[in-house]
């Protein structure tokens, strides 16, 4: 890639404020699966957090053993204690909306995942769906995997976000919760910039049309790769941040692969009664280290 600097618009994306967001669920598939916790969180310049708002969610269906046994929740916790699911659903939305429409640019890491998975949600709640939104079109998000593969597509190794965070130095904060992963998101953000001056100087709507060409690059590339190891019908969805809309059937394969999405999404963390998952009111505090 070119040395140059051709990312010079308006305000560096990074200057001001970001916002992190995160989602836990009940299993890998898109258009199938629940939330069952979120968290949006809001990160000054410096890298402190100045308020966030989390949320668990009664997915309404069973939570599999399987994601219990890495993110902690159980079903009988979740219907327990969690909040309403078509008032959660709508709630997050209506945060990141809030986000959005202020200017802020949102922080996900491996957004197809979460906006997607969302967006599914805001359709069987018959809420109208993200992309029909008025303010959709200038929704920037800005998605550190997505930026780490466009920028530095040789390296090998994982790209979860454990992986991101530890390649780039930063200090995972309470990783394996919404809240936790959200901030680190964040933070992940902020050190490619020291470490890729290409998008030092870039704006959030030039950033995000960096990801659209970033991530389609790196989709038809896997693509190829895969159908040339032998899987003629693979196909992998070349579409960011949000994938076309499919709700109750698989769609093309996610992103990163079934164990690199597992390995993010349902992290480990243990309730330990209902003050675990607070409720969804803004919090000023800091979460821990």
């Amino acid at each position: 890639m070119s040395s140059a600097i051709p990312f010079v618009q308006g305000p560096a994306w990074h200057a001001g404020d970001l916002v992190g967001f995160d989602l836990e669920t009940t299993g890998v598939d898109t258009s199938i699966d629940r939330i069952v916790t979120a968290a949006i969180v809001h990160m000054d310049r410096h890298g402190a957090v100045r308020r966030f708002r989390n949320w668990l969610v009664d997915s309404i269906v069973p939570i599999p053993a399987a994601a219990t046994a890495v993110h902690g929740v159980g079903t009988q916790y979740a219907r327990t204690h969690g909040r309403p699911w078509r008032a959660a659903i709508a709630g997050i939305i209506h945060e990141l909306e809030a986000a959005w429409s202020s200017g802020l640019p949102v922080v996900i890491f491996n957004a197809t995942y979460d906006l997607t998975l969302l967006d599914a949600e805001a359709a069987r709640a018959r809420l109208p769906r993200l992309g029909a939104r008025p303010w959709w079109a200038s929704a920037w998000v800005i998605d550190p995997l997505v930026i780490d593969r466009g920028l530095d597509p040789h390296r090998t190794g994982k790209r979860t976000l454990g992986a991101t965070a530890e390649h780039y130095a930063v200090q995972a904060r309470d990783p394996h919760s919404a809240v936790g992963d959200a901030v680190t998101a964040c933070s992940v953000a902020r050190a490619l910039t020291a470490e890729h001056q290409l998008i030092a100087t870039a704006d959030a709507a030039t950033m995000h049309s960096a990801q659209v060409g970033w991530h389609f690059d790196w989709a038809v590339h896997l693509q190829a790769y895969l159908r040339s190891r032998g899987d003629s019908s693979v196909e992998i969805d070349r579409a960011w941040p949000l994938r076309a809309p499919v709700v109750g059937r698989h769609r093309a394969p996610e992103a990163n692969g079934p164990a690199d999405v597992v390995s993010h999404r349902m992290p480990a963390v243990q309730p330990t009664g209902s003050s675990a998952f607070p409720s969804s009111n803004w919090r000023l505090a800091s979460p821990a280290a």
